[in-house]
Order: C-alpha cells, then sequence, then structure tokens
C-alpha cells in the first residue's frame, strides 16, 4: 500500500467518535450559514411547492383549451394535469438535488 492509499479511510475505519464530531461541525456550520425562522422554512417549502405547482398549472390550462378546441375520448386536461405533476416533481427532485450538492460542496472546501 502506499502513502496515499493508507490515508484514505473508508466509512467502516472511522471511529464513532470521529463520524459524531464531524456531524456535530456541519450542524454548527449550517445554523452559522442560515438564521432560521419561521419565515425561511416556509420560503423553502414555498420554493420546492411553486416548482412542483406551475408544471400543473400549465398543463391544466393547456389541456382546458385542448379539450374545448380538440374534443375527444379523452381528457387532455387530466392527462396533462399528471404530466405537469411528473415534469414539477422531477424539478422539485432536481432543485433539491442541486442545494444538496452545493451544501456538500460548501463543506469540503472548508475542511
Amino acid at each position: 500500500m502506499n502513502e496515499k492509499e493508507k490515508n484514505k479511510l473508508s466509512v467502516d475505519d472511522i471511529p464513532l467518535s470521529k463520524k459524531v464530531g464531524i456531524q456535530e461541525h456541519h450542524k454548527l456550520k449550517a445554523k452559522k450559514r442560515a438564521v432560521r425562522t419561521v419565515w425561511s422554512g416556509f420560503a423553502v417549502y414555498g420554493l420546492v411547492g411553486w416548482s412542483v405547482v406551475m408544471p400543473m398549472i400549465g398543463g391544466i390550462m393547456l389541456g382546458v383549451w385542448l379539450d374545448n378546441h380538440y374534443p375527444g375520448e379523452r381528457s387532455w386536461t387530466l392527462m396533462l394535469l399528471v404530466t405537469g405533476l411528473f415534469i414539477g416533481c422531477l424539478n422539485a427532485w432536481h432543485w433539491v438535488a442541486e442545494e444538496n450538492k452545493a451544501m456538500h460542496n460548501e463543506d469540503r472546501s472548508d475542511e
């Protein structure tokens, strides 16, 4: 084994006290970064909520227009509502994943 391989520890090799210390360090740093208020929590929920709701509303509006201009056996409104929900959930998932990635990159740069 060379020196680099010796320095790299797997998660199982790290002692429990070290893991707890790392987690506590992350929590303390997060508290310093963000001023937690009720309104900031609502803001986060609002951003995720709107990222789901807006594609749904767009799908409903397009579906109603299509149902009025091109009526058929199936409801365009219902199909586009479900499509908007799916796109909105993907959008919210992508947004949350990017925020999580940015948070972890910031943590690594501090270490």
